[in-house]
């Protein structure tokens, strides 16, 4: 085959990525950079992904280790070249894998930050309280109910669709990576939130001026690009919720309710199993991080409030 270019062999990969995967845009996006920036030092040395050696990757890992990237930064980094070797191995690009054996450096394991039942009830209530107007009261009020209903990732919640919360529906269907769907049930709540927004926008749509503009497909539209309010806008929007609600805006992201969603659950007596399901994991063990967080908690009780914990 003609010799092709380091970025023909990155494009090609993605668009492969994309098509037969269905991998969702955030991951292809990871994917680019990290195969950028291997193929920016390959370019330095001089090296071609067609002909360099596993011991050029290990070079290459070593590198990223002395620039202080972190471990989880290197395994990723690892990954996404054996994710582009194996594909130019089946594709006869190369007639060997130079990554296939090669070890990571593993990951540090963070227990995830969460938020106690106070914390988020002052959440909810500024969602309720905080917004210039009834209309922006009842969206956040609605985003916030669902995120923590239901642990949905922030950009599985910005992107719903309207279509999918009509008829005051029990469950939601959710869309999540890779396109893959999932259903989860909804709390009295979020589905009084839900109900209250949809109203909202009906009342909108109805007293806007004619001709009416097209209802807009999501449940919370925006005049972004997408259509949809963007994950940063709504980064920014829990940011300012928390600073009202007398939070550390530093200790509050989307995700921290995806984590309290799977804590709180899992504190309660929910099933592991159950709990990967509604948080879309494609593998129990990344839920299994909770676990740890509840071990923490039970320690710090322990040593806090056991008579024989103190020092002397």
């Amino acid at each position: 085959m003609a010799k092709m270019t380091t970025d023909r062999w990155i494009s090609t990969f993605l668009a492969a990525h994309a098509a037969e995967l269905g991998a969702a845009s955030n991951t292809l996006l990871a994917y680019g950079r990290d195969l950028k920036d291997f193929a920016a030092w390959s370019a330095r040395k001089p090296l071609d992904f067609a002909t360099l050696s596993r011991a050029d990757i290990e070079t290459y890992l070593v590198y990223c280790d002395a620039q202080g990237l972190a471990k989880s930064t290197r395994a990723r980094r690892l990954s996404s070249i054996k994710q582009l070797y194996r594909f130019a191995f089946e594709e006869s690009w190369r007639t060997d894998n130079p990554a296939l054996q090669i070890k990571g450096p593993g990951r540090d394991q963070r227990l995830p930050k969460i938020l106690d039942m106070a914390a988020v009830d002052g959440l909810l209530a500024a969602a309720r309280t905080h917004g210039r107007t009834a209309n922006i009261r009842h969206r956040d009020t609605c985003m916030m109910e669902l995120l923590y209903a239901t642990g949905m990732r922030v950009s599985e919640l910005v992107s719903l669709p309207v279509a999918s919360a009509r008829g005051n529906p029990k469950m939601l269907l959710i869309r999540g990576k890779g396109d893959k769907e999932r259903l989860v049930p909804l709390s009295p709540p979020a589905r009084k939130a839900l109900k209250k927004w949809l109203k909202t926008c009906d009342n909108a749509q109805d007293h806007a001026p004619k001709p009416a503009p097209t209802p807009s497909r999501f449940l919370f539209p925006s005049r972004s690009k997408a259509g949809h309010m963007t994950r940063v806008r709504f980064y920014l929007l829990i940011k300012e919720l928390a600073a009202f609600a007398g939070l550390d805006p530093a200790t509050v992201t989307p995700h921290t309710l995806r984590h309290a969603f799977a804590t709180h659950l899992l504190a309660n007596g929910a099933d592991l199993r159950v709990i990967q399901t509604l948080l879309g994991h494609a593998d129990v063990s990344t839920t299994e991080i909770y676990t740890h967080v509840l071990d923490e908690r039970l320690k710090s009780l322990v040593l806090e409030h056991h008579p024989l914990a103190t020092d002397i």
